[in-house]
């Protein structure tokens, strides 16, 4: 039970009008009644397959309870939800880091490189592992890309070509960038990617693996430092201490083991369809919608006052 004031926002891949009639009915039975409920906006180009809610919780409500019946709700109907204090909900966030591979692009690129050279199974099947945190993810990375090597560098461009974009990133860094906010990319994947998405959204910062080339071809090795769980962790603290931003204003996104310690740190993190053990320990998740569902967490300050 709390009295604090909190909110549920709830999100729907459907934009029909009964699309959160489910959640109504659960809402119901556990006889909590909203103080309000308000429609999100959501982008045009996603209106036929997005709508998203705010339900203002009344105070002392069973918070467990809710959580408990949501989780269920989840198997029988595709909604996210997060249950947030109207405080979180409404900061003014000032930076957002987000993972690349599995996050904003629905790939790992090291496994579409290794598919390349011949070695895809073996490889997806490490990362797969390392994702999960059950292989050390430097150990693995170097693994990795050691099989690589001789694989013709212009593979990198016929990935890109075809490189599948997760929905609502154009939504989200667009909508990001015009709150002022700060966006960075910290990948355990590589350079060339990470840039191609740089070019194309306007992210103001990357952070990837460096793709050593020698004549035409992959070489297989690491070039130092790897951009690992640590590492991403430490350039999330370090870019927020040279823009002067607390933590507390900080937005991390990520799926995988390795973006635990980023999205541990920040003010916000949101598992986005990550892996058990990520769901396991962040409570703010997005397991149906795109990207743009990060968007619907974040509320406006004329909310405290609703």
């Amino acid at each position: 039970m709390t009295d604090k004031p909190y909110a549920l926002t709830a999100i729907s891949t459907s934009g029909q009008a009964d699309a959160f009639a489910s959640l109504d009915n659960a809402l119901e039975a556990l006889s909590v009644t909203a103080l309000n409920i308000k429609a999100l906006a959501v982008p045009r180009s996603l209106a036929e397959r997005r709508s998203a809610r705010v339900y203002s919780l009344p105070p002392g409500v069973d918070l467990n309870s809710l959580k408990q019946s949501l989780k269920a709700l989840e198997v029988q109907a595709p909604l996210d939800w997060a249950i947030q204090t109207v405080a979180a909900r409404v900061r003014r966030y000032r930076l957002a880091v987000f993972d690349m591979d599995s996050t904003l692009i629905r790939c790992e690129v090291i496994d579409e490189l290794a598919r390349y050279a011949g070695v895809g199974q073996q490889v997806a099947a490490i990362t797969e592992r390392a994702m999960r945190g059950e292989l050390d993810f430097q150990a693995s990375f170097i693994e990795r890309l050691a099989l690589l090597k001789g694989l013709d560098a212009a593979v990198v461009d016929r990935i890109l070509d075809a490189m599948p974009i997760t929905e609502g990133v154009s939504e989200l860094i667009l909508t990001l960038r015009a709150r002022g906010i700060y966006t960075a990319i910290l990948s355990g994947g590589f350079m060339p990617f990470a840039h191609y998405l740089q070019r194309q959204f306007g992210f103001d910062e990357v952070h990837a693996n460096s793709l050593e080339v020698d004549r035409g071809a992959l070489t297989g090795k690491v070039q130092l430092p790897i951009v690992d769980g640590e590492y991403k962790r430490n350039a999330l603290v370090e870019i927020a201490r040279r823009r002067e931003v607390d933590l507390a204003d900080t937005i991390a996104v990520g799926d995988g083991a390795n973006d635990l310690p980023m999205l541990m740190t920040a003010g916000l993190g949101v598992a986005y369809a990550a892996k058990p053990v990520i769901q396991k320990q962040v409570e703010v998740q997005l397991n149906h919608a795109g990207l743009d569902g990060v968007l619907y967490y974040l509320g406006a300050g004329s909310e405290l006052s609703d």
